[in-house]
């Protein structure tokens, strides 16, 4: 290609500023940098990570609906063929860089959805498969948290993503400079606006907080043949550049360019022509599971036909639960029909919360003999669970704090779940209120009418300040060699007259024993 002097015009750099002025007049983007921040800062080797990254995608409903569909695809789904109703389990099945870099991928999707451009959904689409290159180098890698590679390649084209989502002239402008061999990226961006792709991605993901070391993973390389990495932030470097070639060259699978994308980065990566192909193959088949779940209109092929099982609360679903023994006493599999639900009590529990309960207490026991899930893991999937299975509007998990002599919450589903577990707390010394009672008689409570007198006697002031909506509720207290460590906590807005039988009483109970057995062990 021809050298190229650049030097930016008076028009480049008010065409710069008002891109620029654009950008940071999108209301949507703070709200979106927040959110990618959180999720970019979690680290696997965070004993809270787990919980942390469970509770964010919990917080977000249409996130948590694409995960889960996301788990039950065929690419992912279990061997036994069990559905995934849970985003804990999911964490547990896919691995936690995977579920952290598919919620980031489907995040950056639904934060640039409302612009429909077809240089936008290119762009997405590149980015996605980009970071499910990065994902599959950073498997081979030595290097530790190597899943990083897969956080900076999805960002690698975020210049690129923010020109053709708020300036779709400006875009095509700069692609047809590309596209006639005059101009390399950052010539032809340096034209028109002034500044390098690179330069304004750059400039948005340090607002955005994002870390250091995968902002400089996305510095351009040198050009030529690269050697070897001599250390994980080269290595990152490279992956990033080389996903995002890679991920321009999948759609065509040119040989020509597969070939120069061998001779720049194959001894850099260990990669030769059968490696390449190999990964390529399995990009092609994970990009478009991820493309179809994150956003069908990303992807011009059919949707992955898949073994999805809806959230367990929000999709449309099949018939209640059959009478029988209680579940816990069958080795059986649950189907999918079993675990939609279809019709709801006026509580708003659903029909069926006996399957929903058994799959759950099932997701415990796959979980606990795998010998890999932490306590807390197990915890969060158990409210997690009975959250969604009896159709709670809030769960908790209170536990004792030794220093403050009282039980607070530590984890909170649903409506205002942030300010109600703030304020969820109570004094350990003993007291004539229901939660005190239910610990000292180590006995399952089971609400169907808060307003009933004997009952709202019982509750006491701080429970009715925080939750005066709560019209049914349990609590479960967690009872260790006879001392109490905590209790779970879950409500609804109206009665639950429909009560619960004997068969998701047997389950509820297991569940909590599955919990208790896990903390006696610790």
């Amino acid at each position: 290609m021809p050298a190229v002097s650049v030097v930016p015009s008076a028009e480049a750099h008010a065409a710069r500023d008002l891109l620029l002025k654009k950008i940071s007049s999108d209301t949507d983007l703070p709200a979106l940098g927040s959110s990618v921040s959180r999720v970019v800062q979690l680290a696997s080797s965070d004993d809270e990570a787990v919980h942390d990254l469970a509770h964010f995608i919990l917080s977000d409903v249409a996130l948590s609906q694409k995960i889960l569909r996301l788990s039950n695809t065929v690419c992912y789904r279990t061997v036994s063929g069990t559905p995934v109703t849970t985003i804990s389990k999911a964490i547990f099945l896919l691995g936690f860089d995977t579920v952290k870099t598919s919620a980031l991928a489907m995040l950056l999707v639904d934060g640039m959805s409302g612009k429909r451009a077809q240089s936008v959904r290119t762009e997405l689409a590149t980015a996605l498969s980009a970071s499910v290159v990065g994902r599959e180098l950073a498997r081979r890698s030595h290097f530790k948290d190597a899943e990083e590679a897969a956080v900076a390649a999805l960002f690698k084209n975020m210049g690129r993503l923010l020109v053709a989502a708020h300036d779709h002239a400006l875009y095509g402008e700069i692609a047809a400079l590309i596209e006639n061999g005059s101009h390399t990226p950052t010539q032809a961006s340096m034209q028109v606006l002034g500044c390098s792709f690179d330069l304004l991605g750059e400039s948005v993901l340090q607002e955005w907080q994002i870390p250091d070391t995968i902002i400089q993973a996305l510095s351009p390389l040198a050009p030529g043949v690269l050697k070897p990495a001599r250390n994980r932030q080269e290595w990152l470097q490279q992956v990033a550049a080389f996903s995002t070639a890679a991920a321009t060259l999948i759609p065509h699978m040119q040989d020509a360019a597969g070939r120069g994308l061998l001779a720049r980065f194959g001894a850099a990566l260990n990669l030769d022509q059968e490696k390449l192909a190999e990964l390529l193959t399995t990009v092609v088949h994970e990009t478009r599971v991820l493309t179809n779940n994150a956003d069908p209109m990303l992807s011009p092929d059919e949707p992955e036909e898949s073994d999805e099982t809806p959230p367990a609360a929000d999709q449309p679903q099949s018939a209640a639960a059959e009478e029988g023994l209680p579940g816990e006493l069958l080795m059986v599999t649950i189907g999918h029909d079993n675990l939609r639900i279809d019709a709801r009590h006026t509580s708003g529990k659903p029909v069926n919360a006996r399957d929903l309960l058994l799959a759950g207490v099932q997701d415990v026991t796959e979980m606990t003999a795998s010998g890999r899930c932490k306590v807390n893991d197990l915890i969060m999937l158990a409210l997690e669970t009975l959250y969604h299975s009896m159709g709670f509007s809030f769960a908790t998990v209170c536990l004792k704090d030794i220093k403050s002599n009282q039980f607070r919450a530590r984890i909170a589903l649903g409506e205002n779940n942030a300010a109600r577990q703030a304020g969820f707390a109570f004094s350990a010394m003993p007291a004539r209120d229901l939660f005190h009672l239910a610990m000292e008689n180590d006995a399952d409570l089971m609400i169907a009418d808060a307003g009933n007198p004997k009952i709202r006697a019982l509750i006491p002031a701080w429970h009715r300040a925080l939750l005066p909506d709560a019209a049914s509720f349990i609590v479960l207290p967690l009872i260790v060699q006879k001392v109490p460590f905590g209790l779970f906590y879950a409500d609804r807005r109206q009665t639950a007259p429909e009560g619960v039988p004997s068969d998701e009483t047997a389950l509820i109970k297991t569940l909590k024993g599955q919990v208790l057995a896990a903390l006696h062990s610790r």
